[in-house]
């Protein structure tokens, strides 16, 4: 299951784009997640300095 991105939380900071190993981060604001290409990882969630992202 995909990670997701808590809105109200994320600052789009981009650390979690830079740490996604199969570029499944879409930038904006908020950031998003491509369920379809996360690995499920965690990469994300351990550069989030906000705890926006979490296991879906």
């Amino acid at each position: 299951m995909a990670h997701k991105i808590d809105g109200e939380k994320c600052v789009a900071c981009g650390g979690c784009k830079a740490a996604c190993p199969a570029d499944a981060i879409n930038e904006g604001t908020p950031y998003t997640i491509d369920p379809d290409k996360c690995l499920d990882c965690g990469a994300c969630a351990a550069q989030c300095p906000c705890e926006a992202i979490a296991a879906a």
